[in-house]
């Protein structure tokens, strides 16, 4: 069968074309909800998480789902204007939630890739990580969790523990990325204007 199902008069591309504009509209949507590079949040340490509540589980429902829609791999609840020490992720294609996270043992081998950020959309710098790591903390139920992680899942959770300290990519970045990150991020003048 051809792009066209000619004896059900469907146009099987046009839908594909509307599934792809109707995915770019709900990206675009979650993303107006993630805070952006100059939000002063995004520079704020978060606090330790002390109450195991339904709010709590809520706030890792609705993060895990605002991950997802904006095509994220990983959330930090400062990217949501919410000050609490808590990152939903996707680790092979599973979603976690680690509360209160703390690295615990780092690889002596980094690996240096370029990364990107649902906070600083168009910028991609390159950023040096461990290549692994043991994190431990707790889940949205107060259970214990240690992960031990390799790659990409190490670069992820040490990008997400950074948004709780309110560190960002450009921080980790050379010089010449950071200069050329700050150009793309910084707002440009509009031409004739008052």
């Amino acid at each position: 069968m051809g792009e066209h199902d000619h004896e059900h008069g469907v146009d099987l591309e046009h839908d594909d074309d509307e599934q792809e504009l109707e995915r770019e509209a709900r990206r675009l949507v979650a993303l107006s909800r993630i805070r952006q590079y100059g939000d002063a949040v995004l520079r704020m340490q978060a606090r330790e998480v002390e109450s195991f509540d339904d709010d709590l589980r809520r706030l890792a429902e609705r993060m895990t789902a605002l991950m997802h829609e904006a095509n994220g791999v990983g959330l930090a609840a400062t990217q949501v204007g919410v000050l609490r020490r808590i990152f939903v992720f996707v680790d092979e294609g599973e979603d976690r939630v680690l509360v209160n996270p703390v690295i615990t043992k780092r690889s002596s081998e980094s690996d240096t890739d370029d990364e990107g950020c649902l906070s600083l959309r168009e910028v991609l710098v390159p950023v040096e990580r461990s290549k692994a790591v043991t994190i431990e903390g707790v889940d949205a139920s107060g259970e214990r969790l240690e992960l031990e992680l390799g790659l990409p899942s190490s670069r992820i959770v040490q990008h997400e523990l950074d948004h709780l300290d309110g560190v960002l990519i450009i921080d980790r970045t050379d010089d010449e990325s950071r200069r050329a990150a700050l150009a793309k991020l910084r707002p440009q003048p509009v031409l004739g204007a008052r």
